[in-house]
């Protein structure tokens, strides 16, 4: 597989994250079927993703990404949606959460 596929299904596999991670806010205890039906699918897509971009690019690098485009999109998510407080230090971590994922993918060329 080549390096550039490899990196679109990673980022694709943490838009998934992010899908699962906001499903989860609404399965309450896995009763809502519709919610949990969103989240098993979210959730199978992302680590799926995740398991064949890691054939090509190295797994600590991999995850770290996964899991960082994840977490800013969930706290994007949160803001935009649920309301979630916006300040300039929190603002500030996010850029720099962003900046991290960044520097993964330059300096694994």
């Amino acid at each position: 597989m080549s390096s550039a596929l490899a990196w679109f299904l990673l980022f694709l596999g943490g838009l998934f994250e992010i899908g699962f991670t906001t499903c989860l806010r609404f399965v309450e205890g896995f009763r809502n079927v519709p919610w949990t039906l969103g989240f098993l699918v979210s959730v199978t897509l992302s680590m799926g993703l995740l398991a064949v971009a890691s054939r090509t690019i190295p797994m600590g690098t991999a995850y770290a990404v996964w899991t960082g485009i994840g977490a800013a999109g969930t706290v994007l998510v949160g803001i935009g949606w649920f309301g979630e407080p916006v300040n300039s230090a929190r603002i500030l971590l996010l850029l720099g959460l962003i900046a991290c994922i960044i520097g993964l993918r330059l300096t694994a060329l």
